[in-house]
């Protein structure tokens, strides 16, 4: 008898232990996995890396464009668009369901009251009344209640995020659209400017071809390329109507004009270490270089993390299927079913049960095998993430590089084509050039400047892509 009495309590004991370890592996917390290697935008000699406090992605937006009109416009676009206020109510959705999943610790209470008639053989009829409050409570031995809530409250930091992509995205694409119509209006003056110039040009040569100086085929070569520009203006305005309507969209308003500043009067801030004099708009420069650790800043990455925290918590919940459940329920109310006359007496009713799974036709160990499953390429979609982070900041950084290389070589182009179109049209008006001459001159210029132009819209885009890349816009 003592020896049976030891092998149980030696059983009892191990279980004990046994259920302790389970318990807190079964409550195990997510362990963060945003790790950003110190190579993440590549190996590159051209660019580098500084240790250094100032990003920009610590700057917010407003810090960032310091345009006014530019800021007041953002301002209304995060006010009224349609996808962000649709990414709010996805947050505000996924604090119920948190709020849901907390509550599921207390016990459910509910009122059911019930009432009947019964009569037998068409004798007397019998009446019957039942007032009972039911409570109905899991207890969370093994976890379930617990990973559930947790996934609930990783769904919500996801919602939150997504939120900050999509507000970051109308940020950048704002701000890009904005420049573009710098970038239109300042072409859209090259060309004017251009026109009035070409079109002195064709009077000349009319001139020159009604006294004999020149043939008519000069004449038409000139009118050809001045009807060009004359293309080149309408089709600019038109893209002009483009932008601001894809403006418009964005602030969920009909078409209508987008009031914007002159092309070139609006800076980008400094980089604090930033000694080389360089600036990309004659205005601001920001230095290449920034360290790998700013990307953790970036919300997909952070997604993708709270993702894999989902996961987690999923896959712990799914394991705990396979453990019993234990439910505690009561009764208390008034009743005469017991064989009582009216009035009725209090009834009282106490119970627990436990519910082991035995064979569920597979279906719990599916859904394990399915989280696990998720859990795994979760993690390996989080490594693709971080590796696309770290490519996007290289091409900014490259871009932004170029951009400004390309800035002086344009500007000057631009000087010498200008002195070459005087010199040109000079020798032309003496009669010491010919008009293809002037027409090379002048094609040339049109298209330097246009190009000088368009470069240092791809300068600021560029600036702007590596803000977004590094996590700026987000505030």
């Amino acid at each position: 008898m003592r020896k049976l009495t030891n092998i149980v309590t030696t059983a009892a004991v191990s279980l004990l232990l046994t259920g302790c370890s389970l318990y807190k592996e079964m409550h195990g917390e997510y362990e963060s996995q945003a790790v950003i290697p110190t190579n993440a935008y590549g190996t590159s000699q051209d660019i580098k890396e500084y240790p250094t406090n100032g990003s920009l992605a610590n700057y917010s937006w407003r810090e960032f464009f310091t345009d006014p009109l530019l800021q007041q416009l953002i301002e209304q676009v995060l006010a009224h668009n349609t996808d962000l206020n649709s990414a709010c109510i996805a947050v505000e959705k996924s604090e119920a369901s948190l709020k849901a999943a907390k509550l599921a610790y207390l016990p459910s209470l509910y009122f059911s009251p019930s009432g009947s008639l019964s009569s037998f053989d068409f004798g007397p009829v019998s009446k019957s009344y039942n007032m009972p409050l039911q409570l109905n409570m899991d207890i969370d031995a093994f976890g379930s209640i617990t990973n559930k809530k947790r996934a609930a409250n990783a769904l919500l930091l996801q919602a939150q995020v997504r939120e900050e992509i999509v507000r970051a995205n109308l940020v950048s694409t704002v701000a890009q659209q904005y420049y573009m119509l710098q970038l239109l209006d300042h072409q859209l003056e090259i060309l004017t400017a251009t026109d009035s110039l070409w079109n002195a040009s064709l009077e000349t040569e009319k001139t020159l071809w009604e006294n004999g100086k020149i043939y008519s085929t000069a004449v038409n070569q000139m009118e050809s390329s001045y009807l060009n520009v004359k293309t080149q203006i309408v089709d600019t305005r038109r893209n002009i109507r483009s932008v601001e309507n894809a403006i418009s969209r964005l602030l969920a308003e009909t078409p209508q004009h987008i009031n914007r500043s002159y092309w070139g009067s609006s800076a980008l801030p400094e980089h604090p270490d930033s000694t080389t004099g360089q600036r990309m708009f004659d205005t601001k420069f920001i230095k290449i270089g920034v360290p790998a650790e700013v990307l953790q800043n970036r919300p997909d990455i952070r997604l993708a993390n709270f993702a894999m925290e989902e996961a987690f918590y999923n896959t712990q919940a799914a394991r705990a299927a396979f453990f019993p459940s234990i439910t505690l329920q009561g009764v208390a109310g008034w009743t005469n079913r017991e064989g009582t006359v009216n009035p009725g007496k209090i009834l009282l009713n106490a119970m627990a049960s436990l519910t082991q799974p035995i064979f569920a036709r597979g279906t719990i160990k599916a859904n394990h095998k399915i989280a696990q499953l998720t859990e795994e390429d979760l993690q390996r979609k989080y490594v693709q993430t971080v590796i696309d982070a770290g490519n996007q900041v290289n091409e900014a950084l490259a871009d932004c590089q170029a951009a400004r290389e390309k800035y002086a070589y344009y500007h000057r182009q631009v000087e010498v084509l200008r002195e070459a179109y005087i010199g040109t049209h000079e020798l032309m008006d003496n009669g010491k050039s010919n008009y293809l001459e002037v027409l090379t001159a002048q094609e040339s210029l049109l298209n330097a400047q246009l190009s000088e132009a368009l470069n240092m819209y791809n300068g600021a885009q560029a600036i702007i892509a590596l803000y977004i890349a590094l996590g700026g816009g987000t505030k």
